[in-house]
């Protein structure tokens, strides 16, 4: 069931209001515009947001997309960094990568959220970290549109 929080939010507080997840915000601010753009979020669980020549395509929840027996988030979420620890967890993001690189074909990856301070093996050079504070200038992004 959907709930229309936007529209219940704007009513309560007779304000304007925008609504949106976490990936999709922090892509907002993150990606140039061109081509396909993946953002994945890297926390609790494990947020994303795809993007064509700068158009988010809404509703993407790859963290729960089955991979390996489990989901994308059991294994590059919090849960897969506690269990895997830091060196082997860093090995299985990178096989995620190259799992997501074949199946959205994206010409660039941004990794955001609390998490990417763990990473420490070499990424691909169409992948980057991007800085927690693009969720607060990607919220901008929400009026522009």
């Amino acid at each position: 069931m959907k709930f229309p929080l936007e529209d219940e939010l704007a009513k309560r507080w007779k304000k304007p209001v925008r609504v949106a997840n976490d990936a999709d915000v922090a892509g907002g601010a993150a990606v140039k515009g061109y081509g396909v753009e993946l953002v994945l979020t890297l926390g609790t669980g494990m947020g994303s947001a795809l993007f064509t020549d700068g158009r988010l395509m809404p509703g993407l929840e790859l963290g729960h997309h089955p991979w390996k027996k489990k989901t994308y988030e059991d294994f590059i979420g919090r849960r897969g960094l506690d269990k895997l620890r830091k060196a082997r967890w860093n090995q299985v993001l990178l096989e995620a990568i190259a799992e997501t690189e074949k199946l959205f074909n994206w010409d660039y990856l941004y990794l955001g959220g609390g998490n990417t301070k763990k990473i420490t093996v070499k990424l691909p050079k169409n992948v980057s970290v991007v800085p927690n504070e693009l969720g607060l200038l990607g919220g901008v992004v929400l009026w522009k549109q």
